[in-house]
């Protein structure tokens, strides 16, 4: 994992004033961390993050004039995004899979422990998606594949080289970098290579993206 030196800069994205309050006091005196903003709906995100320059937007999903997965949607297609995590307040609920495809780098429930939803914070900001395996098969298990997914992830992964689409295969399955270069033989630095190029080269935003990719092309 990358060193973060500076502190993680946060906004706080929720439409309940209480969960934003009881969010910026829990952060506010986590290590390494700084609430630098909040906004009470997904239509006030552009220019919260335009005032604030966050490293990391706390992303609710509900919210009554702009929702969470339509906000992450809008702030990933700007130049530089920050990184993402949506909260919700159920495992089920089927948006946590439409945010991860909006570009989120993960999710959190309303009721982690705040220990891990600092820690959580400062994973995203070094560059390392919130990755639940279990939760996140669920999830992707309880959502029809639509119409055609199959084979549009086929023919995607199909622009892959041999051993790209073996990392796929792995990031599908949940390792971490350092789990894929001892299953594949290879170097950390040449797994965190292969890692880049294929997000390069499917035009995607993050590993959650590359194993919702597997998992549509059946190969998890």
């Amino acid at each position: 994992m990358a060193l973060v030196t500076q502190p993680v800069r946060v906004l706080v994205v929720d439409d309940d004033a209480l969960v934003r309050a009881g969010l910026t006091m829990m952060l506010d005196g986590a290590p390494g961390i700084s609430v630098v903003g909040e906004a009470a709906d997904g239509d006030q995100v552009p220019a919260a993050a335009d005032a604030h320059a966050p490293d990391v937007v706390l992303m609710d999903l509900r919210m009554p004039r702009v929702d969470g997965i339509t906000a992450t949607r809008r702030l990933r297609a700007r130049p530089h995004p920050p990184e993402i995590i949506v909260l919700t307040t159920f495992d089920t609920d089927e948006n946590i899979l439409h945010a991860l495809r909006a570009g989120a780098s993960g999710f959190l429930l309303k009721d982690t422990p705040p220990a891990r939803i600092a820690e959580a914070v400062r994973q995203v900001a070094a560059g390392e998606p919130i990755l639940s395996p279990g939760i996140t098969r669920r999830l992707m298990d309880r959502v029809a594949v639509q119409a055609g997914a199959y084979a549009r992830a086929k023919a995607t992964l199909a622009t892959l080289s041999p051993r790209e689409r073996d990392v796929v295969v792995a990031v599908g399955r949940g390792h971490n970098n350092a789990e894929i270069a001892a299953a594949l033989d290879m170097t950390l630095g040449t797994v965190k290579t292969h890692v880049s190029h294929i997000l390069t080269k499917l035009d995607l935003d993050n590993r959650t993206q590359i194993a919702l990719l597997a998992h549509d092309a059946g190969l998890t």
